[in-house]
Protein backbone atom coordinates (compact mmCIF):
# COMPACT_ATOMS: atom_id res chain seq x y z
CA UNK A 1 0.00 0.00 0.00
CA UNK A 2 1.44 3.34 -1.09
CA UNK A 3 1.53 6.12 1.51
CA UNK A 4 1.71 9.65 0.14
CA UNK A 5 1.29 12.84 2.22
CA UNK A 6 0.25 10.77 5.24
CA UNK A 7 -2.61 9.04 3.39
CA UNK A 8 -2.82 5.39 2.36
CA UNK A 9 -3.98 5.53 -1.23
CA UNK A 10 -5.94 2.55 -2.64
CA UNK A 11 -3.75 0.06 -4.51
CA UNK A 12 -6.28 -1.30 -7.02
CA UNK A 13 -7.08 2.05 -8.69
CA UNK A 14 -5.30 3.98 -11.40
CA UNK A 15 -2.75 6.43 -10.03
CA UNK A 16 -4.50 9.60 -11.20
CA UNK A 17 -7.72 8.59 -9.41
CA UNK A 18 -5.93 7.27 -6.30
CA UNK A 19 -4.18 10.62 -5.78
CA UNK A 20 -7.57 12.33 -5.40
CA UNK A 21 -7.97 10.53 -2.05
CA UNK A 22 -5.50 13.10 -0.69
CA UNK A 23 -7.21 16.24 0.67
CA UNK A 24 -6.45 19.16 -1.64
CA UNK A 25 -5.77 17.11 -4.79
CA UNK A 26 -8.46 16.87 -7.46
CA UNK A 27 -8.40 15.23 -10.88
CA UNK A 28 -6.70 18.11 -12.71
CA UNK A 29 -4.05 18.55 -10.04
CA UNK A 30 -3.33 14.80 -9.94
CA UNK A 31 -2.75 14.78 -13.71
CA UNK A 32 -0.39 17.77 -13.37
CA UNK A 33 1.53 16.04 -10.56
CA UNK A 34 1.95 12.84 -12.58
CA UNK A 35 3.06 14.81 -15.64
CA UNK A 36 5.69 16.62 -13.56
CA UNK A 37 6.84 13.38 -11.91
CA UNK A 38 6.93 11.64 -15.34
CA UNK A 39 4.68 8.77 -14.25
CA UNK A 40 2.08 7.17 -16.51
CA UNK A 41 -1.37 8.17 -15.21
CA UNK A 42 -3.21 4.98 -16.21
CA UNK A 43 -0.84 2.73 -14.29
CA UNK A 44 -2.29 0.97 -11.22
CA UNK A 45 -0.90 1.94 -7.82
CA UNK A 46 0.27 -1.60 -7.01
CA UNK A 47 2.30 -1.59 -10.26
CA UNK A 48 4.27 1.54 -9.30
CA UNK A 49 7.95 1.18 -8.54
CA UNK A 50 9.44 2.68 -5.37
CA UNK A 51 11.23 5.33 -7.46
CA UNK A 52 7.94 6.46 -9.04
CA UNK A 53 6.22 6.71 -5.64
CA UNK A 54 9.18 8.71 -4.33
CA UNK A 55 9.09 11.11 -7.30
CA UNK A 56 5.32 11.67 -6.82
CA UNK A 57 5.88 12.28 -3.10
CA UNK A 58 8.68 14.80 -3.83
CA UNK A 59 6.54 16.75 -6.34
CA UNK A 60 3.62 16.99 -3.88
CA UNK A 61 5.83 18.06 -0.95
CA UNK A 62 7.68 20.67 -3.02
CA UNK A 63 4.84 22.37 -4.89
CA UNK A 64 1.47 21.82 -3.17
CA UNK A 65 -0.19 22.39 0.19
CA UNK A 66 -2.15 19.23 1.02
CA UNK A 67 -3.72 17.40 3.98
CA UNK A 68 -2.78 18.84 7.39
CA UNK A 69 -1.18 22.06 6.13
CA UNK A 70 -4.13 22.85 3.86
CA UNK A 71 -6.73 22.01 6.53
CA UNK A 72 -4.88 24.25 9.01
CA UNK A 73 -4.69 27.08 6.46
CA UNK A 74 -8.43 26.87 5.69
CA UNK A 75 -9.42 26.78 9.36
CA UNK A 76 -7.16 29.77 10.10
CA UNK A 77 -8.77 31.71 7.25
CA UNK A 78 -12.24 30.99 8.66
CA UNK A 79 -11.09 31.91 12.17
CA UNK A 80 -9.66 35.19 10.82
CA UNK A 81 -13.01 36.06 9.21
CA UNK A 82 -14.81 35.30 12.48
CA UNK A 83 -12.37 37.45 14.51
CA UNK A 84 -12.74 40.37 12.09
CA UNK A 85 -16.50 40.27 12.57
CA UNK A 86 -17.19 40.70 8.87
CA UNK A 87 -20.43 39.38 7.35
CA UNK A 88 -18.90 36.09 6.21
CA UNK A 89 -17.38 35.64 9.65
CA UNK A 90 -20.75 36.18 11.33
CA UNK A 91 -22.36 33.62 9.02
CA UNK A 92 -19.64 31.11 9.94
CA UNK A 93 -20.12 31.87 13.65
CA UNK A 94 -23.89 31.30 13.42
CA UNK A 95 -23.42 28.20 11.26
CA UNK A 96 -25.54 29.55 8.43
CA UNK A 97 -24.82 29.47 4.67
CA UNK A 98 -21.95 31.83 3.89
CA UNK A 99 -22.22 32.45 0.16
CA UNK A 100 -25.56 34.16 -0.20
CA UNK A 101 -27.84 31.12 -0.33
CA UNK A 102 -31.41 31.42 0.87
CA UNK A 103 -31.89 30.09 4.40
CA UNK A 104 -35.63 30.56 4.87
CA UNK A 105 -36.58 27.06 3.72
CA UNK A 106 -33.57 25.05 2.61
CA UNK A 107 -30.02 25.08 4.08
CA UNK A 108 -30.70 21.97 6.18
CA UNK A 109 -27.16 20.71 5.62
CA UNK A 110 -25.74 23.77 7.31
CA UNK A 111 -28.46 24.31 9.95
CA UNK A 112 -29.00 20.68 10.94
CA UNK A 113 -32.31 18.85 11.46
CA UNK A 114 -35.49 20.88 11.91
CA UNK A 115 -36.38 22.12 15.37
CA UNK A 116 -40.07 21.65 16.11
CA UNK A 117 -42.21 24.56 17.29
CA UNK A 118 -42.55 24.88 21.06
CA UNK A 119 -46.07 24.12 22.24
CA UNK A 120 -47.84 26.44 24.74
CA UNK A 121 -49.75 24.97 27.68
Amino acid sequence: MARIAGVNIPTDKQVWIALTYIYGIGRKLSMDILETAKVESTKRVHALTEDEVTSIRKVIEADYAVEGDLRREVSLNIKRLMDLGCYRGLRHRRRLPVRGQSSKTNARTRKGPRQGAVKKR
